[in-house]
């Protein structure tokens, strides 16, 4: 890192990567990779697979993701800004979400579309599309491509203008989700927040975009300070805002004092009926997204301090990081392929074999093209 100088604004590295972001994004994609491969075995903890009634490390992945993506899509917002005009800069960023979206939809409708094909349907094929367009959408690519759109009016916008733009479609999502929005995205069912995703989805992504203001204003040791002390309030936050859930239908307080209020922590199972304060991957609730978007702060302070300050990178993170998208596609292709010569009841010893032949296959696809210089860019 620089040292700092004197500026209103971030600076924007124009010539350089920044190697925390490099290898954060690698660890995320790694972690993609091997929860949504072992999440198919039986035999695997269930803190590696989603379950939709409470946290698991699975469900910490995914706003990683957004977290990611939000950090660098500030950083060339605002590099591209300093030589672009506004109409043409934003015609830019709508197209390339556009691509993205249309991307996701692609993958996901025709890997729904292979699996109706090679499993015959018990319901129609009409009711087979209208799932399509409703559900197997909206997953990470198509809510990334959206939630990009979404935030496009403030990723140029000082700080109090974003976190007020994240409450705001935190504050929408709520509201919507008690008047009707998460018992239909429960039932539907839906995947990753459903079709509304992008208002909450939005808290990381803008999260991120915090991180790289803190990054690029100069100094790498004040930069872990504030992430660090950012994620931890966030994740108290979370938590807080979860809690919530003992003391709202289908549950209620009994008058048993703060032990009776306090709900477990995140990563383990609930006790008690969930509803919509529980922290839920499937309807992307705010709790979930607070906490999430927390973890990924101080998660990224310590690859910053280990990154950028005492100089350690791994060259594995970093072939799967400065490649998330090829990474995204590479794997979903692979494991769909490998999935139907497996068996889900399947014992350790091949669960990990299978793994360790898919991240293999995964990495070494990476690595060939990096060596080329072939990158997808999202």
């Amino acid at each position: 890192m620089h040292e700092p100088r004197a500026s209103s604004t971030p600076r924007v590295p124009l010539s350089e990567r920044i190697v925390s972001l490099d290898q954060f994004r690698g660890y995320t994609v790694l972690g993609m990779f091997v929860v949504n491969f072992v999440g198919f075995f039986a035999v695997v903890p269930a803190a590696l697979k989603h379950h939709n009634t409470y946290c698991s490390y699975a469900d910490t992945i995914m706003p990683q993701f957004f977290f990611a993506v939000g950090l660098a899509y500030r950083l060339t917002f605002l590099r591209r800004a300093r030589r672009m005009d506004r109409p043409g800069l934003y015609e830019r960023f709508i197209r390339r979400s556009l691509g993205l979206i249309g991307l996701g939809a692609l993958l996901y409708l025709s890997g729904a579309a292979l699996e109706a094909w090679m499993n015959p349907p018990s319901s129609s094929w009409p009711s087979l599309v209208v799932r399509g367009l409703r559900t197997d959408v909206f997953q990470a690519l198509v809510h990334i491509g959206v939630t990009v759109l979404w935030i496009l009016p403030v990723i140029g916008a000082g700080p109090l203008a974003r976190v007020a733009f994240a409450g705001g479609s935190a504050a929408i999502q709520v509201v919507l989700s008690h008047a009707f929005y998460y018992q239909w995205v429960m039932t539907a069912p839906g995947i990753d927040g459903g079709p509304l995703g992008f208002l909450t989805w939005s808290i990381p992504m803008l999260a991120g975009s915090l991180a790289y203001d803190a990054v690029a204003a100069g100094s790498a040791g004040a930069a872990v300070q504030k992430l660090a002390a950012w994620g931890l309030a966030l994740m108290i936050a979370g938590y807080a805002l979860s809690c919530l859930n003992r003391v709202t239908p289908p549950n209620s307080y009994s008058g048993g004092g703060l032990r009776e209020v306090l709900l477990e922590p995140p990563l383990v199972p609930p006790t008690r009926a969930v509803n919509y304060w529980t922290m839920n991957q499937q309807a992307g609730t705010v709790p979930y997204l607070i906490f999430g978007s927390g973890l990924s702060l101080a998660l990224y302070a310590v690859f910053v301090w280990a990154c950028d300050i005492r100089g350690f990178q791994f060259a594995v993170l970093r072939t799967l990081g400065v490649n998330a998208l090829a990474g995204y596609v590479i794997h979903m292709v692979v494991d769909q392929a490998m999935k139907p010569l497996l068996a889900h009841d399947a014992a350790w010893a091949v669960a990990l074999t299978a793994l360790a032949g898919f991240l293999a296959v995964c990495y070494l696809s990476l690595r060939f093209m990096e060596k080329k210089g072939i990158y997808l860019r999202l």
